[in-house]
């Protein structure tokens, strides 16, 4: 990954599982650290709307052409609105990626989809679609899913635009404004 790649940042805001909606931040960032531009937009809380709303958000917008790498926090948004990465790399032609800070429990995952959705299997089956990537950062591993990047390029992009700690600044950011978006200020922990 080049210096001064654009990489967008995507995160979910706070949400009850009551609600409809959830917000939905992006935030472009030059790596390693310069905020270019920020994109918001809406999922349905549980629903199965989270690809198609990343797809026609991202590549809607002017900066869709510039951009070098989509990381999203976790593999859905809302809950278990699950974001397909190979059906958004596709639509979008640019590599995209999930990073989480702790290692995901498959086991408790099925256990919820099973009890939660009709459509579990198919949430399942995305969710294992790909193997899970360890990579290695300063502070702690991160654990990553990618579509369309090898993972030493992955873990190149993510040494790049991480500035402190072991989260990516454009993901930590769109965590931070969506935090305050939702609960008048910001807080930490993504």
């Amino acid at each position: 990954m080049k210096a001064q790649a654009r990489i967008l940042g995507v995160d979910d805001a706070p949400f009850r599982f009551g609600d409809d909606l959830v917000p939905v931040i992006g935030v472009v960032v030059r790596s390693p650290s310069y905020v270019e531009a920020v994109l918001t937009t809406k999922v349905h809380v549980d629903g199965r709307d989270a690809t198609e709303v990343l797809a026609n958000t991202i590549g809607g917008s002017r900066y869709r052409e510039g951009l070098s790498l989509v990381l999203i926090d976790g593999a859905a948004l809302g809950g278990f609105n699950v974001v397909d990465i190979d059906a958004l790399h596709r639509s979008l032609r640019v590599p995209v990626a999930t990073v989480t800070r702790d290692r995901p429990d498959a086991e408790a995952m099925e256990r919820v989809l099973r009890r939660k959705f009709a459509d579990w299997e198919a949430r399942l089956e995305v969710l294992r679609r790909r193997e899970l990537i360890r990579i290695q950062t300063a502070h702690k591993p991160l654990y990553a899913n990618a579509a369309g990047v090898e993972p030493h390029d992955l873990e190149e992009a993510i040494r790049h635009c991480t500035v402190r700690g072991a989260l990516p600044e454009p993901v930590r950011v769109a965590h931070l404004i969506g935090t305050a978006i939702v609960k008048g200020e910001s807080k930490g922990n993504a």
